[in-house]
């Protein structure tokens, strides 16, 4: 078994594929993250990302896919769910061994553990779209924190782009210390040191003078458009599961 280690990006996975196919490895497994040890037999490879190969693997794929399968391979990859590594690097090499495209071949375990990825990510990635809730600060941006259980961030970028483009907004993914902030004409990622407020989510010093009033506004509407009688706790939960209550302003 040939191990290889990656820097868990999307050019360091398709430069571990040009070594797979230029050292002819099987069977390979993959990992993501540091070398530290490795298993006796056990030969370790760790992979230093490079663009030339990454873009020739890159432009193999899509002579043999088209460009929706291509996104769709890069959003599962990038949704960064622990132990799928290996089944996106079936995919690819199912693509590559193949004379025909393999999108809908769905009697292949790998290009259907893809499909059930690319669900599950868009699943969360719609959530994300109903569920920020914005806090306005003192310089007039609205901010907005997230704990999805999948890297959804970039895939936010075009809906709140489209449907906030005359505000600026930041929206934090707190569980991967990353944002996306629009200044009213482009998004870019950042990171941001929260030592003085403790906690990302925990913005309260930062707020507007007005902000507490748009709280209470919102909560009050949510209150009153409730009917008592039709109460369906289990319903409701299924489709806003508790997990995401804490960062929902009529939850607080």
């Amino acid at each position: 078994m040939n191990t290889l280690i990656y820097d868990g990006t999307f050019e360091g996975l398709l430069t571990a594929v040009f070594e797979i196919y230029e050292r002819k490895l099987y069977p390979v497994k993959l990992l993501k993250g540091e070398w530290h040890t490795s298993a006796l037999f056990e030969e370790v490879i760790p992979i230093v990302t490079d663009e030339a190969r990454a873009s020739r693997v890159l432009r193999g794929l899509r002579k043999k896919l088209s460009a929706a399968g291509v996104q769709r391979l890069y959003i599962s990859h990038m949704a960064e769910i622990a132990g799928e590594d290996c089944n996106v690097l079936g995919f690819i090499r199912h693509v590559f061994d193949s004379d025909q495209n393999i999108e809908e071949d769905y009697g292949n375990k790998y290009v259907m553990r893809l499909s059930e990825i690319l669900k599950m990510v868009r699943r969360e990635k719609h959530r994300m779209e109903a569920f920020v809730r914005f806090q306005k600060l003192n310089d007039g941006t609205f901010y907005a924190a997230i704990e999805p259980d999948f890297n959804v961030l970039p895939l936010l970028i075009k809906h709140f782009k489209s449907r906030y483009a005359d505000q600026k907004w930041m929206i934090y993914d707190i569980t991967r210390a990353y944002g996306l902030y629009y200044d009213l004409h482009d998004t870019q990622f950042i990171e941001m040191d929260f030592a003085e407020l403790n906690k990302p989510v925990n913005v309260i010093a930062a707020y507007s003078e007005d902000e507490g009033i748009y709280q209470n506004l919102w909560k009050n509407y949510f209150a009153s458009v409730n009917i008592a009688s039709r109460k369906n706790t289990r319903l409701h939960v299924r489709h806003i599961p508790k997990r995401y209550w804490r960062h929902l302003t009529e939850k607080i």
